[in-house]
């Protein structure tokens, strides 16, 4: 079960993190779900770092952290997809 929300969550976050940044990504779903749960993974590695992966209630610092992963993750995949797939992209 715990791979189905890291999919689940990964997906999520992933779709999130396209609509924070500007512009057009050109990377397909699943590799926006990969760059999500990637960043998820990135964001609870620092909230365990920083001391606050596990606190009473929401955990909303982590949840941040873990957007803000997904927001870095996102947009350098998305970076990288496009100069291999030799996709021009313009900065607006």
């Amino acid at each position: 079960m715990g791979w189905l929300w890291a999919i689940i969550v990964g997906f999520v976050l992933g779709l999130i993190a396209r609509a924070i940044l500007p512009g057009k990504q050109h990377q397909p779903l699943w590799l926006t779900t990969i760059f999500g749960i990637v960043g998820a993974v990135l964001g609870n590695a620092v909230a365990t770092w920083i001391g606050v992966n596990e606190t009473r209630g929401i955990d909303w610092i982590r949840h941040l952290l873990q957007l803000a992963g997904a927001v870095v993750i996102v947009g350098l995949g998305d970076l990288v997809y496009s100069s291999l797939r030799g996709n021009k992209r313009q900065m607006t």
